[in-house]
Protein backbone atom coordinates (compact mmCIF):
# COMPACT_ATOMS: atom_id res chain seq x y z
CA UNK A 1 0.00 0.00 0.00
CA UNK A 2 2.38 2.55 -0.76
CA UNK A 3 1.38 6.38 -2.07
CA UNK A 4 -1.40 5.98 0.79
CA UNK A 5 -3.16 9.40 0.57
CA UNK A 6 -3.49 11.21 3.86
CA UNK A 7 -6.66 12.59 2.63
CA UNK A 8 -8.45 9.81 1.69
CA UNK A 9 -7.71 8.24 4.90
CA UNK A 10 -8.96 10.75 6.44
CA UNK A 11 -11.94 10.37 4.68
CA UNK A 12 -12.41 7.05 5.50
CA UNK A 13 -11.70 7.71 9.25
CA UNK A 14 -14.62 10.12 9.30
CA UNK A 15 -16.74 7.64 7.85
CA UNK A 16 -15.86 5.55 10.15
CA UNK A 17 -16.37 7.96 12.79
CA UNK A 18 -19.79 8.38 11.44
CA UNK A 19 -20.82 5.00 11.16
CA UNK A 20 -19.75 4.05 14.64
CA UNK A 21 -21.33 7.35 16.48
CA UNK A 22 -25.13 5.85 14.55
CA UNK A 23 -24.15 2.61 16.11
CA UNK A 24 -23.22 0.66 13.25
CA UNK A 25 -21.77 -2.82 14.20
CA UNK A 26 -17.80 -3.73 13.47
CA UNK A 27 -18.33 -5.84 10.26
CA UNK A 28 -20.54 -2.80 8.30
CA UNK A 29 -17.14 -0.64 8.84
CA UNK A 30 -14.86 -3.39 7.33
CA UNK A 31 -17.39 -3.53 4.77
CA UNK A 32 -17.54 0.37 4.06
CA UNK A 33 -14.16 1.48 4.86
CA UNK A 34 -10.78 0.17 3.65
CA UNK A 35 -9.27 0.92 6.95
CA UNK A 36 -7.96 -2.08 8.62
CA UNK A 37 -9.63 -4.31 11.34
CA UNK A 38 -6.93 -3.75 13.74
CA UNK A 39 -7.66 0.00 13.08
CA UNK A 40 -11.37 -0.24 13.56
CA UNK A 41 -11.32 -1.70 16.57
CA UNK A 42 -8.98 0.73 17.87
CA UNK A 43 -11.13 3.66 16.84
CA UNK A 44 -14.00 2.36 17.64
CA UNK A 45 -12.77 1.77 21.43
CA UNK A 46 -11.36 5.55 21.14
CA UNK A 47 -14.97 6.91 19.93
CA UNK A 48 -17.52 4.56 21.78
CA UNK A 49 -14.89 3.73 24.97
CA UNK A 50 -16.02 0.04 24.63
CA UNK A 51 -15.17 -2.91 22.20
CA UNK A 52 -17.90 -3.21 19.66
CA UNK A 53 -20.58 -6.40 19.77
CA UNK A 54 -19.54 -9.65 18.84
CA UNK A 55 -21.42 -12.10 17.48
CA UNK A 56 -23.53 -12.52 14.03
CA UNK A 57 -24.70 -9.66 12.16
CA UNK A 58 -29.06 -10.09 11.99
CA UNK A 59 -29.10 -11.53 8.01
CA UNK A 60 -33.05 -12.01 7.21
CA UNK A 61 -35.40 -10.38 5.32
CA UNK A 62 -38.37 -11.71 7.38
CA UNK A 63 -37.50 -9.03 10.04
CA UNK A 64 -38.73 -6.07 7.86
CA UNK A 65 -42.04 -7.89 7.00
CA UNK A 66 -43.21 -7.89 11.02
CA UNK A 67 -45.96 -4.58 11.73
CA UNK A 68 -43.54 -1.99 13.09
CA UNK A 69 -40.29 -2.71 11.48
CA UNK A 70 -41.93 -2.75 8.41
CA UNK A 71 -43.11 0.83 8.65
CA UNK A 72 -39.97 2.25 9.75
CA UNK A 73 -37.71 -0.01 7.30
CA UNK A 74 -40.26 1.18 4.40
CA UNK A 75 -39.62 4.81 5.48
CA UNK A 76 -36.36 4.53 5.69
CA UNK A 77 -36.27 3.00 2.33
CA UNK A 78 -38.42 5.58 0.34
CA UNK A 79 -35.82 8.48 1.96
CA UNK A 80 -33.12 6.27 0.79
CA UNK A 81 -34.24 6.19 -2.97
CA UNK A 82 -35.67 9.39 -2.96
CA UNK A 83 -31.73 10.66 -1.68
CA UNK A 84 -30.03 8.69 -4.60
CA UNK A 85 -32.92 9.56 -7.17
CA UNK A 86 -32.15 13.07 -6.79
CA UNK A 87 -29.37 14.06 -4.97
CA UNK A 88 -25.61 13.33 -6.31
CA UNK A 89 -25.25 11.70 -2.43
CA UNK A 90 -24.35 7.82 -3.48
CA UNK A 91 -22.53 4.46 -1.43
CA UNK A 92 -22.28 5.08 2.60
CA UNK A 93 -23.01 8.52 2.36
CA UNK A 94 -26.10 8.09 1.09
CA UNK A 95 -26.63 5.67 4.40
CA UNK A 96 -25.24 7.83 6.78
CA UNK A 97 -27.51 10.38 5.83
CA UNK A 98 -30.43 8.64 4.74
CA UNK A 99 -30.34 7.17 8.34
CA UNK A 100 -29.89 10.64 9.77
CA UNK A 101 -32.85 11.80 8.10
CA UNK A 102 -35.13 8.98 9.53
CA UNK A 103 -33.98 9.17 13.33
CA UNK A 104 -35.30 13.39 12.59
CA UNK A 105 -38.41 11.89 11.38
CA UNK A 106 -38.63 9.25 14.56
CA UNK A 107 -37.34 12.17 16.50
CA UNK A 108 -40.17 14.45 15.61
CA UNK A 109 -43.07 11.88 15.66
CA UNK A 110 -41.44 11.17 19.21
CA UNK A 111 -41.37 7.52 18.73
CA UNK A 112 -38.51 5.01 19.34
CA UNK A 113 -36.09 4.50 16.36
CA UNK A 114 -36.91 0.41 15.37
CA UNK A 115 -34.20 0.35 12.80
CA UNK A 116 -30.87 0.39 13.86
CA UNK A 117 -28.07 1.31 11.15
CA UNK A 118 -26.75 -2.21 10.80
CA UNK A 119 -30.52 -3.23 9.27
CA UNK A 120 -30.77 -0.09 7.48
CA UNK A 121 -27.13 -1.14 5.19
CA UNK A 122 -28.76 -4.70 5.33
CA UNK A 123 -31.93 -3.56 3.88
CA UNK A 124 -30.12 -1.89 0.97
CA UNK A 125 -27.86 -4.63 0.21
CA UNK A 126 -31.33 -6.76 -0.03
CA UNK A 127 -32.55 -4.53 -2.10
CA UNK A 128 -29.44 -4.33 -4.50
CA UNK A 129 -29.92 -8.53 -4.28
CA UNK A 130 -33.52 -7.67 -5.27
CA UNK A 131 -34.64 -10.11 -2.30
CA UNK A 132 -37.21 -7.08 -1.40
CA UNK A 133 -39.04 -4.10 -3.40
CA UNK A 134 -41.17 -1.27 -2.28
CA UNK A 135 -44.71 -1.88 -3.10
CA UNK A 136 -47.68 0.78 -3.57
CA UNK A 137 -50.61 0.29 -0.68
CA UNK A 138 -54.09 0.40 -2.76
CA UNK A 139 -55.70 2.36 0.14
CA UNK A 140 -52.62 4.92 1.62
CA UNK A 141 -50.48 4.75 -2.09
CA UNK A 142 -47.34 4.42 0.51
CA UNK A 143 -44.62 2.43 -0.88
CA UNK A 144 -43.44 -0.56 1.70
CA UNK A 145 -41.17 -3.02 1.58
CA UNK A 146 -42.20 -6.52 0.47
CA UNK A 147 -40.37 -9.61 -0.64
CA UNK A 148 -40.09 -9.57 -4.02
CA UNK A 149 -41.45 -12.56 -5.16
CA UNK A 150 -44.86 -11.88 -3.01
CA UNK A 151 -48.27 -11.64 -4.73
CA UNK A 152 -48.70 -8.09 -3.90
CA UNK A 153 -51.78 -6.96 -6.67
CA UNK A 154 -54.18 -5.99 -4.14
CA UNK A 155 -51.30 -5.18 -1.27
CA UNK A 156 -52.62 -3.23 1.79
CA UNK A 157 -50.15 -2.05 4.39
CA UNK A 158 -49.81 -2.10 8.28
CA UNK A 159 -51.05 1.32 8.86
CA UNK A 160 -54.27 1.04 6.80
CA UNK A 161 -54.63 -2.44 8.40
CA UNK A 162 -52.86 -2.87 11.76
CA UNK A 163 -52.46 -6.33 12.86
CA UNK A 164 -55.02 -6.78 15.84
CA UNK A 165 -52.26 -7.06 18.52
CA UNK A 166 -50.06 -3.78 16.65
CA UNK A 167 -49.16 -1.34 19.53
CA UNK A 168 -49.71 -3.53 22.47
CA UNK A 169 -46.25 -3.73 23.36
CA UNK A 170 -45.08 -4.03 27.29
CA UNK A 171 -44.02 -0.20 27.05
CA UNK A 172 -47.60 0.47 25.77
CA UNK A 173 -49.18 -1.57 28.71
CA UNK A 174 -47.15 0.11 31.47
CA UNK A 175 -47.92 3.96 30.15
CA UNK A 176 -51.31 2.74 29.85
CA UNK A 177 -51.46 1.11 33.63
CA UNK A 178 -49.95 4.83 34.49
CA UNK A 179 -52.14 6.86 33.26
CA UNK A 180 -55.33 4.53 34.03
Amino acid sequence: MKNKSVVTEAREIQIAIELINLGARLQVLQEETKLSRERLLKLYKEVKGESPSKGMLPYSTDWFMSWLPNIHSSLFMDIYQYLSKHTSVTGVEALIKSYRLYLEQIEISQGEPELSITRAWFLIRFFEANMLELTVCTECGGHFVTHTDELTKDYVCGICRPPSRAGKTKKAALLEAIAG
